[in-house]
């Protein structure tokens, strides 16, 4: 059998199985960088605090990396466009956001998470005390940008008003006079608090990455391939030779 692979055709047939097993190696390995280049955690500095207009753009989608970006705004609160969020956890404790409007120096608008109480009847009392507030009030505004979220129906046979989400798309359909301003996609939790409502807890985002187990498993499989192209060489060279041996065997018994 050895003297049936060292010959000239099989000699070229394991060189261009050799060829096509680097090639799937090759395949291989970049299939595993790309599993270990998604898996990398890329550092952002989100506790330096930037100008929100810097971070995030309005009137489109954030950009992944604003997530969780500590930002600054100035401009004004608009009073009577208060909403009660409900099944808000603070500290691991349900209860209720007052989520405000926010109109920047540039007249854009944005959400923002005022403070958290156990209790709606304490939730309400302070909706109700900044509605009643002067509107036009210039203040800086500094805390923590989260992408909005999607729209949620209560369950539970609860009051198809109730809000659950902190929905950009849900909430300028209930601000006041709102028409076609600019809007940022998300919301800011505010670093403080009003009388009657407890300041939000809002973390530094983690920096958790996973491998992308679905590359991995695509250069296992280059390596299979790789492998199987040198088995089928030799498949094919020992099958060759069972016939040269099978055809001698039958030569020499019609020779006797």
């Amino acid at each position: 059998m050895i003297r049936m692979m060292l010959r000239p055709r099989w000699i070229l047939a394991l060189l261009f199985a050799l060829a096509v097993a680097a090639a799937f190696a090759l395949l291989g390995r970049w299939q595993l960088e790309r599993a270990i280049v998604s898996g990398q955690v890329i550092e952002r500095s989100t506790e330096i605090v930037r100008p929100l207009d810097e971070a995030v753009d309005p009137d489109g989608p954030p950009r992944e990396a604003a997530t969780g970006q500590m930002v600054t705004a100035d401009g004004s609160f608009v009073p009577g466009d208060e909403q009660l969020i409900s099944d808000r956890l603070n500290a691991g404790a349900s209860g209720f956001w007052v989520v405000s409007r926010f109109v920047t120096t540039d007249a854009a608008n944005i959400a923002v998470a005022r403070g958290w109480a156990a209790d709606r009847a304490a939730a309400d009392k302070v909706i109700d005390a900044l509605a009643g507030l002067p509107a036009g009030q210039s203040l800086s505004l500094t805390g923590r940008f989260v992408p909005s979220e999607a729209p949620a129906v209560p369950s539970g046979g609860r009051d198809p008003h109730t809000q659950t989400t902190v929905s950009t798309a849900a909430l300028i359909n209930l601000w006041t006079g709102f028409t076609d301003q600019s809007v940022y996609a998300g919301y800011i939790v505010d670093g403080t608090s009003p009388t009657g409502l407890l300041v939000i807890d809002s973390p530094e985002p983690g920096s958790d990455a996973a491998l992308n187990w679905l590359n991995i498993f695509y250069a296992l499989e280059w390596a299979v391939f790789a492998g199987f192209a040198v088995f089928l060489w030799y498949r094919l060279a020992r099958d060759a030779w069972e016939r040269e041996e099978e055809q001698a065997a039958i030569d020499a018994a019609e020779a006797r």
